[in-house]
């Protein structure tokens, strides 16, 4: 009998040493060498055309920088409104256009001294200047991805400002002499349209710019730099009037 048990137990232990050998073992994982390979490429993600489309709105800080008399340096605060589309390119590149409303307004004073009474220098006229304008930006994006949908993007580009109206209310505050050699020397002493006839309504800008992005919200910033005099008929030597403008604003994509 033991010799029996025996022969059993050698079947048994030899049966699952066979059961063992035959269960499938997990396959061997192979390493990726093109890993460490210094040449190797990272496949890109290949460029699709599309447009983005997107409402914006902000605040605007105008300067009109001039350099004669007639004029006076004047800040100018509002806002702007609009609609912009962007034409994506490849490698995070884009090309933006649209047109926007701006409505600013300012105020200054512009002191004189006096033809009656010369010794006095406290006539002045009071500037309080509306102005109403289109803007057509044609900007260039380039856009650096940060982190998930968080992006960092810088523009630069021509801009158009197209004059609508630019009312000076003024408000008169001379002697009968100084207002009388104001108007000899063709400098409004009383309410007007600059754009009617004094201004040209075109005012082509150079702008720089950037911001953030994170989903369909974009928060930018940027500068306008004036490059054309808009003075149309100048009256006095070195007549000359610019103007520039700072903004931020905010915008959300369709």
């Amino acid at each position: 009998m033991k010799r029996i048990a025996s022969i059993l137990l050698l079947a048994c232990l030899s049966a699952l040493v066979a059961w063992a050998d035959d269960k499938p073992q997990p396959a061997f994982q192979i390493a990726d060498n093109t890993f460490f390979d210094p040449n190797r490429k990272e496949e890109k993600e290949p460029y699709v055309f599309h447009v983005d489309y997107r409402v914006e709105a902000g605040y605007v800080q105008h300067w009109q920088k001039t350099r004669a008399i007639s004029y006076p340096d004047m800040y100018l605060h509002g806002v702007r409104l609009g609609a912009t589309f962007a034409f994506a390119m490849p490698y995070h590149f884009s090309l933006q256009t649209g047109v926007l409303y701006t409505l600013v307004y300012g105020k200054t004073e512009q002191h004189w001294r006096s033809v009656d009474a010369p010794s006095v220098q406290v006539e002045y006229l009071k500037h309080r200047v509306l102005e109403h304008n289109l803007t057509i930006p044609l900007r260039t994006y380039y856009t650096i991805p940060l982190w998930k949908q968080l992006n960092l993007f810088f523009y630069t580009g021509p801009q158009l400002h197209i004059g609508m109206a630019e009312t000076d209310y003024i408000q008169d505050h001379l002697s009968a002499g100084t207002r009388t050699w104001l108007e000899s020397q063709a400098i409004p002493v009383s309410t007007y349209d600059r754009m009617a006839d004094e201004i040209w309504r075109a005012n082509i800008q150079w702008g720089l710019g950037g911001g953030f992005e994170w989903d369909c919200y974009r928060l930018e910033s940027g500068y306008d730099f004036g490059l054309n005099n808009l003075v149309r008929h100048p009256q006095l030597d070195g007549q000359h009037l610019s103007e520039w403008g700072w903004f931020v604003s905010f915008s959300y994509r369709f």
